[in-house]
């Protein structure tokens, strides 16, 4: 039933951990191999297809389908059609909810490294405007009602000091998610 498939499918949402999905099966793929219980030739075409998906994907010619509900099945529904058996081992040692929290991991810590980076930026824009208003007064606040006076410059260094500590929480959430969830 169309109705229900859309309504219980993730992918609207969660297709853009595609890279990141693709890149924790390629590993896994490469643990399977060193184990032993995947021929060379056998992740060779595992990684070869998982490179291809990945491409199609991204010039935007991959056939999405809603009764794949994830983007994890979409992958795996590609991954069998383009190299057949091999696809089908790649799930060995590894359950979907290992594959998710991965994935999940990887997505968070390049997203906080985007945002450190733009805290970075934002941080050296008010920096750079601080320097131009060392001497520009304006009231200060203090429960909503003026205070002493400021200097624009001193307002805009608290919100630095203040994006220093968001710094500090991003780079705290990236050591924690930094975590191998695998096999836990």
């Amino acid at each position: 039933m169309p109705e229900v498939e859309a309504f219980t499918a993730s992918l609207p949402f969660d297709r853009r951990l595609f890279r990141h999905d693709i890149r924790g099966s390629i590993a896994h793929a490469q643990m399977l191999a060193k184990v032993g219980l995947l021929k060379t030739s056998e992740l060779r075409a595992i990684v070869g297809g998982l490179e291809r998906i990945e491409n199609e994907i991204s010039a935007g010619r991959f056939k999405f389908d809603i009764a794949d509900e994830d983007i994890h099945l979409a992958i795996e529904r590609r991954l069998i059609a383009l190299i057949g058996e091999p696809a089908r081992k790649l799930h060995t040692g590894r359950s979907r909810n290992d594959q998710v929290a991965l994935d999940l991991r990887l997505f968070l810590r390049d997203e906080i490294a985007s945002v450190i980076a733009l805290v970075a930026e934002l941080r050296g824009t008010l920096i750079r405007l601080a320097r131009r208003h060392i001497a520009t007064i304006m009231p200060g606040y203090t429960h909503l009602q003026r205070a002493q006076p400021v200097t624009l410059a001193h307002h805009l260094l608290a919100y630095v000091e203040m994006l220093g500590r968001d710094r500090e929480r991003f780079e705290q959430a990236a050591a924690r998610t930094a975590v191998m969830p695998l096999g836990a």
